[in-house]
C-alpha cells in the first residue's frame, strides 16, 4: 500500500516539519500544495524535520488545481480531512486501497468548502469535543496516517525493536 500526504497551502513551517518527519518514519510520499507559508529552505520547517529530509520523497505542486488534474479524485482513492467531515476517519476501510491519498488543508481554513462538497462522501474527521475549532495540523496527519497502517498491520514498518537483544 501507498500512502499519500498532502497539504494544501500549508501556513507554519513547523507543522511541515514535523508531517515531513511523520511521513519519513512510515514512508509515506508527501505533497506540497502552493501557495506556501513559508520557504521551503525556512529554518524552522528544517528543524522540525530535523536530518530526515533526504529519506523522505516529495512532490511540490503549483496549485490544488494543478494537483487534482495530475491526480484526480475519481481516479485515485482520496479522502478529505475536515473538521465537518461526514464519516470518522477510522471507519473508513483503507485496508482495501493499493494506494491512498490523504489531503489536508491550511492551519487557519482547512481545504475550501467548494472541494469538501464536490466530495462529501469522501470527507472524514477526527472525533472531538464539541464547540473545539481542530486539532493541531501535525498532530491531525499522524492519527490519520497511523490508522492507515494499523489497519494494514502496520506493512512495512518495524514493529519490534531488536535494541535489547543486541545488548
Amino acid at each position: 500500500m501507498k500512502l499519500n500526504i498532502v497539504m494544501v497551502e500549508p501556513e507554519i513551517p513547523q507543522n511541515t516539519g514535523n508531517i515531513a518527519r511523520t511521513c519519513a518514519a512510515i514512508g509515506a510520499k508527501l505533497h506540497l500544495v502552493k501557495p506556501l507559508g513559508f520557504e521551503i529552505s525556512d529554518k524552522y520547517l528544517k528543524r522540525a524535520g530535523l536530518d530526515y529530509w533526504d529519506k523522505l520523497e516529495i512532490e511540490i505542486h503549483e496549485s490544488l488545481s494543478e494537483f487534482l488534474i495530475k491526480y484526480s479524485p475519481e481516479k485515485h482513492s482520496m479522502f478529505f480531512s475536515t473538521t465537518k467531515g461526514k464519516q470518522c476517519y477510522s471507519d473508513v476501510n483503507y485496508a482495501k486501497e493499493k494506494e491512498i491519498f490523504l489531503l489536508f488543508g491550511k492551519e487557519t481554513k482547512g481545504l475550501p468548502e467548494d472541494l469538501l462538497q464536490k466530495y462529501i462522501n469522501q470527507t472524514i474527521r477526527i472525533p472531538m469535543r464539541e464547540n473545539l475549532r481542530s486539532l493541531n495540523l501535525s498532530n491531525s496527519v499522524a492519527i490519520v496516517a497511523y490508522e492507515v497502517f494499523r489497519q494494514v498491520g502496520f506493512e512495512e514498518l518495524e514493529q519490534i525493536s531488536s535494541y535489547f537483544d543486541k545488548k
